[in-house]
């Protein structure tokens, strides 16, 4: 067996710096911006996958959009990033796109599919 080879079964999502004391502030600012499409914020969305906090206040956030010919795919990393920026603490933020796993609805929350009409 191939020990490069992922788990079966391995999530493709990397797990987000919970436990860290800027994770619900970053939280909180990837709240503050919106899909324009969807009147949602991308964190209820599931657009984030994962928020990486380093001990020196390097944030890394790895996100997708709806849709890979979503209109704002090259300005919504900014967005993220001008969110997260002026938080007290962080030092700099890197927003990654990536398209694994395809986002679905399934990644929405609770509370988003119930705004649109989904529960």
């Amino acid at each position: 067996m191939n020990s490069t080879a992922p788990l079966e079964g391995a999530p493709l999502i990397k797990p987000s710096s919970t436990d860290h004391p800027l994770h619900e502030a970053v939280v909180d600012a990837c709240r503050s911006v919106f899909d324009p499409e969807i009147p949602v914020n991308i964190f209820d969305l599931g657009l984030v996958y994962t928020i990486e906090i380093a001990d020196e206040g390097a944030v890394t956030v790895i996100m997708t959009l709806t849709a890979p010919g979503c209109p704002v795919a090259g300005e919504m990393p900014g967005w993220v990033a001008d969110a997260i920026e002026p938080l007290p603490g962080v030092k700099s933020v890197d927003v990654e796109l990536t398209w694994e796993p395809p986002w679905g609805m399934d990644m929405m929350s609770d509370e988003a599919r119930l705004e649109l009409g989904f529960m």
